[in-house]
């Protein structure tokens, strides 16, 4: 008899008695475990997990992702490394032991394709505008055409193995892909999703992922009908196109009526659930029926299904977990266990073969960067998007396996592919990361501020809104900003929502004639809230309305763009932590404090962040209010404190506010030179000094050390309704044995003070930002 062979290259294949060979007696019955799938299966599970996660613990700091862990763990694992030991071998990853492994990795890449189409948008191919489409274009056709030019001219030059010369075209077309899946994971991890570029690369992968599928789906049918038959071409040309259509034609529709039945913001249906995953699992055998990968289904019937929330957020919650942390390890290291790093062959065929996918690799930079400059886009820009297009993650490596397995590509050409997409992803990777940097546009040389407007300027401020708890706090601080005919107040009313169940963020204005995000229906109240302040004060003031969607990890990045695009004075954004029911302080995602944080690192104006503690919030409206509000200023010195007291004296035109400005000044003052913090403090307080008649009470207090400084804040800790403060006092002699205690570094010494649980008054503590070289005198000037 001839030798026999596998599902997997060079294996043999082993029959083994499958009666009762699932669970071991133990090894004190005399069962070797090694021998049963049960505990076999679980020991390569523990040590792929382990080894994955130790990988990427030493590669993180090189910047590399977790998939390149996964699949030098897998390498590790695999023949060139461990694996080289036959005895380590046969006992851990025998064929029949792999089999089973195998097909469990393959299930959960077919689960992970699945969430991988719910979280696109096909919607962002009508947002792709020309460039886009050009960049897209070009960074598929030019790598494309080189490596078909390039193979033409190999076969006209020498005589090529059969085998090459079949899998030859198949690995141009693989160089050629970029998968949107792919670059939106790479985009997150950098924190530049909802940047600029992020946005562009986003749109031009999805124009060239279109392509890539497309090309590679026909490439796999007419490489199964070349190696079988010409009739099997012809069924599946037929049948294909009549499987996917009726995915988005008979199980879309059934799933999102389904859905339908459930309320919003209640768990799903288990009857709906269980329908899906009976779905995914025909989709996935008809695919498999049909001759295609068992994961071409489950993605086609996730993009039919709406991304984002309720459908994609609740399937993603239920999955994720699962398949990202358990079976695609398992998958990656598969896939690198696959790569021989010492048996790559002599002779041409190695360097031909990696001359083809370099060549590829030159094309798709090229295709990209040379359409992008020619489009517009600024040459560092450019630089990094061919960067990211050269990117390759686990569409690719999944396409790689999947063609090694169909026996298209040899292991050779299959090592090279992955062993070069490692090299380039994990080099292109921490450039891009050092090389862009999304807050490089938002870092303005004029920075906008309160302090010295023109004469009758609008005022503009950024309210940044989480939910709807924070709405009637900010409309009621807008209310107190006194706005007049004379110096108007325009209002951007961001709102925040972390980004979950897509993979594409989203920033965009509110258009009455639009309809609102699909799942986010609370928005309404938010809107119809603040377009009720804006009728209130018709001519007064002006709201503009705005929706982010994006990763808590670069939210700043949407918030920093409308700030300088509406040239906005001040940022405000809710503290992190709310009012609970009872008067109790309530936690919130501990993601908002890095939202804050990023914020008052970047923004191009000032920044204030605005403690509720139910006296500025609630029902209580100044302006159908007859008492007076009563807000104190804690001015100890500096540049925010300087941008708080002129906020505060903006508030105190109100008639209806009653502002009590309290100056630190320490022992043994000494005169000041001009031009120094403390000549600017005195003199912008002898001015505040000259206007406390009717509207400004006015305190001056002497004080050593913190200390002091505590004992002031707590002789004022009735009467009042909110506290304005500067959040730095770092180097202040005031905040000395304070900022030993210091927990919420987003608010200051004072401002984490104030915001402890002894005080029952709401606090704003403002920031300004540093001014660049020349751009303070452009403000006292009057801004700019």
């Amino acid at each position: 008899m001839g030798p026999v062979t596998g599902p997997f290259s060079d294996e043999k294949l082993v029959c083994q008695f499958t009666g009762n060979m699932i669970h071991s007696k133990g090894i004190f019955l005399g069962d070797d475990p090694f021998n049963f799938s049960l505990p076999m299966l679980l020991a390569q599970g523990i040590l792929i997990l382990l080894l994955t996660r130790t990988t990427y613990y030493f590669l993180k700091p090189l910047g590399q992702g977790m998939i390149s862990a996964q699949i030098i763990a897998g390498i590790i694992m695999g023949p060139s490394i461990l694996g080289h030991d036959g005895a380590y071998a046969e006992k851990l990853f025998p064929p029949g032991g792999k089999l089973v492994l195998e097909t469990l990795a393959n299930a959960g890449f077919m689960l992970h394709l699945f969430l991988v189409g719910l979280q696109m948008d096909p919607r962002i191919l009508k947002k792709a505008g020309k460039n886009a489409v050009l960049i897209g274009i070009g960074g598929f056709i030019l790598p494309y055409g080189l490596g078909e030019l390039a193979f033409i001219i190999i076969h006209h030059v020498m005589t090529l193995d059969r085998k090459l010369s079949v899998s030859i075209p198949f690995m141009v077309t693989l160089n050629s892909m970029t998968s949107f899946v792919v670059i939106s994971s790479l985009l997150t991890d950098l924190n530049i999703l909802n940047s600029e570029l992020g946005r562009l690369a986003t749109q031009t992968s999805m124009v060239s992922d279109l392509c890539s599928w497309f090309m590679a789906t026909m490439m796999n049918t007419v490489g199964i009908a070349a190696r079988d038959s010409d009739w099997m071409l012809l069924w599946s040309l037929i049948w294909l196109p009549i499987f996917l259509v009726s995915i988005v034609f008979i199980f879309r529709p059934i799933i999102i009526w389904i859905s339908k039945q459930t309320p919003e913001r209640e768990r799903m249906d288990e009857v709906l659930f269980f329908i899906i995953i009976v779905m995914i699992m025909s989709c996935a055998f008809c695919s498999e029926v049909l001759g295609q990968h068992a994961s071409l289904g489950p993605l086609v019937l996730g993009m039919a299904l709406p991304d984002g929330p309720p459908i994609g957020t609740i399937l993603l919650q239920k999955f994720d977990t699962m398949v990202t942390g358990l079976l695609l390890p398992i998958f990656f290291a598969l896939s690198g266990s696959k790569t021989k790093l010492f048996s790559l062959g002599k002779g041409m065929f190695p360097f031909m073969v990696e001359f083809i996918i370099i060549l590829g690799y030159i094309g798709k930079f090229t295709g990209t960067l040379i359409p992008a400059i020619f489009s517009g886009v600024p040459f560092w820009d450019s630089l990094c998007l061919a960067m990211i297009m050269c990117c390759k993650g686990i569409i690719e490596v999944a396409t790689y396996s999947m063609w090694k397995d169909r026996k298209i590509l040899s292991y050779q050409s299959y090592s090279l592919l992955l062993i070069t997409m490692l090299i380039v992803t994990g080099v292109c990777r921490p450039i891009v990361g050092y090389l862009y940097d999304p807050a490089s546009s938002h870092m303005s040389y004029s920075r906008k501020s309160i302090m010295y407007p023109k004469h009758d300027s609008e005022f503009r401020i950024l309210v940044c809104i989480h939910n709807e708890h924070n709405v009637s706090t900010i409309i009621n601080l807008l209310e107190a900003s006194h706005a007049t005919k004379s110096s108007p107040i325009s209002i951007v009313a961001l709102c925040l929502m972390e980004l979950t169940g897509s993979s594409s963020s989203v920033l965009e204005s509110y258009d009455s004639k639009k309809k609102l995000t699909s799942g986010v229906t609370h928005l309404e109240h938010i809107i119809n809230a603040f377009n009720y302040y804006e009728q209130h004060n018709h001519g007064r003031v002006t709201v503009q309305h705005f929706t982010a969607i994006a990763p808590y990890s670069s939210m700043h990045t949407d918030i920093c763009a409308i700030a300088l695009e509406m040239r906005a004075n001040i940022v405000i954004v809710p503290f992190r932590k709310q009012l609970a029911f009872g008067g109790t302080e309530e936690a919130t995602a501990t993601s908002i404090k890095t939202v804050n944080l990023n914020v008052i690192d970047k923004a191009p104006c000032s920044v204030g962040i605005l403690v509720d503690r139910g006296n500025i919030g609630g029902h209580r409206s100044f302006v159908a209010g007859h008492s007076l509000y009563h807000i104190a200023l804690l001015f100890l010195g500096g540049a925010d404190d300087r941008e708080a007291l002129s906020y505060s004296r903006r508030m105190a035109e109100d008639p209806k506010i009653r502002l009590t400005v309290v100056w630190f000044r320490p022992w043994g003052e000494q005169a000041y030179t001009e031009e120094t913090e403390e000549y600017l403090d005195k003199k912008l307080m002898n001015e505040c000094k000259a206007d406390a008649v009717d509207k400004i009470v006015y305190r001056e207090v002497i004080v050593k050390d913190g200390e002091g400084t505590t004992q002031v804040i707590r002789s004022m800790e009735e009467g009042f309704d909110l506290f304005i403060v500067g959040r730095h006092h770092d180097k202040s002699p005031f905040t000395l044995g304070l900022t030993e205690w210091h927990e919420c570094a987003e608010l200051g010494p004072i401002g984490d003070m104030l915001a402890g649980s002894d005080f029952h008054f709401s606090v704003l503590v403002v920031q300004q930002q540093p001014f660049g070289i020349g751009v303070q005198d452009l403000s006292l000037n009057g801004g700019s």
